[in-house]
């Protein structure tokens, strides 16, 4: 069986899901070098209603390997974008 993987939860002082998904693109960016951290994965969730999370980016499975990098809802075909 497989060791469970860990969530961080980073709370935040920002009022509105798309300030947060700035944010969230923002940490991609400078962080995508790390391995450990899987930001195609990302959600977004009110502070009191953290069981209604929001995707941040698409992460649509491409047929020539890798995810769809867009933001979710993105208009258009889905595209090997860095996270953004």
């Amino acid at each position: 069986m497989a060791e469970p993987r860990w969530i961080i939860h980073l709370p935040t002082t920002l009022t509105s899901q798309d300030a947060a998904a700035d944010l969230a693109a923002a940490l991609a960016r400078s962080l995508g070098h790390l391995d450990a951290v899987d930001f195609g994965e990302t959600t977004l969730s009110e502070e009191d209603a953290q069981h209604l999370r929001h995707r941040v980016w698409c992460d649509h499975r491409l047929p020539e390997a890798g995810r769809c990098g867009l933001r979710d809802g993105h208009g258009g075909s889905c595209g090997a974008a860095e996270l953004r």
